[in-house]
């Protein structure tokens, strides 16, 4: 356990973060109870925070921000705590989907990370491994905030029908979490297609990849394996890519034709009726 006294900020960004909310906190004179009052979070929390014992959310730190008058501080912090908390191998695609003018990712088993409800996230990332499943699922729901942002990426996905019924975490969850992609339905810069099953060989059949294209940097290819990933900027590489995803987008359902694929599938396969 890390004694508050010998916490060094220069640790970690987690250091650094609760190093400061401490110094935010001392200096408006509150308890970490009193703190926790006014943020509607038990004094507990905070306690955990700024020991490095817990990692903050984007809405503790704004909150935070709010109480103590930092000017945002806490908010610009969360950002580089959370990227720190994703698995080494993982972090360079969350600079990437953070610096992307537009994403396009085929889906060859499951929801995209950037569109997975909480509960589907957790479900998924809790499959081998339930330690700190609360702040790891934080961390991965923390990349969507890319869509926040002004000038948000043009977001492509490409997803087999098989995701839409590798039921994860029970009906309810699948429920919900097709839910929550029809609530992209009419969002211009969110695009969701399904590749039907009747569509037979396509050219995804190879797994899943994504592509990150940039405003002035070359176009990124990213492959995923067992606790690895494989970025290219390779031409060739880039260039056979992008030609299997034009392909999957042709042989995919339309915006509309999708939307209307998963709703059947939360009526026929979760119990969900839509109106």
């Amino acid at each position: 356990m890390t004694h508050i006294n010998v916490l060094d900020p220069g640790a970690s960004p987690l250091d650094y973060y609760g190093f400061e909310l401490r110094r935010l906190r001392e200096s408006a004179g509150l308890s970490q109870k009193q703190l926790g009052d006014i943020l509607n979070y038990t004094g507990s929390l905070v306690g955990q925070i700024e020991t490095a014992r817990k990692v903050p959310t984007p809405e503790f730190s704004e909150r935070a921000d709010a109480a103590l008058g930092s000017d945002g501080l806490l908010s610009r912090l969360v950002e580089l705590v959370l990227r720190s908390q994703l698995p080494a191998w993982f972090r360079q695609v969350a600079e990437l989907e953070a610096r992307a003018t537009e994403i396009c990712t085929f889906q060859a088993t499951m929801i995209h990370g950037l569109l997975q409800t909480h509960a589907y996230a957790r479900a998924t990332l809790g499959t081998l491994d339930q330690t700190d499943l609360d702040d790891r699922t934080a961390v991965r729901l923390a990349r969507q905030r890319i869509f926040d942002k002004p000038e948000s990426p043009v977001f492509w996905t490409v997803i087999s029908e098989a995701a839409l019924y590798q039921e994860i975490g029970g009906r309810d969850i699948m429920r919900g979490q097709l839910a929550h992609l029809l609530g992209f339905e009419d969002n211009p810069r969110i695009n969701l297609q399904v590749l039907p099953f009747s569509a037979g060989a396509h050219t995804g059949l190879t797994g899943s990849f994504n592509l990150y294209r940039f405003a002035s940097d070359p176009t990124i290819v990213y492959t995923e394996g067992y606790g690895s990933g494989h970025p290219s900027a390779n031409p060739d590489t880039v260039k056979d890519c992008s030609l299997r995803y034009d392909h999957l987008r042709a042989a995919a359902l339309s915006i509309k034709d999708s939307a209307e694929l998963i709703r059947s599938a939360m009526e026929d396969r979760y119990g969900e009726q839509v109106a």
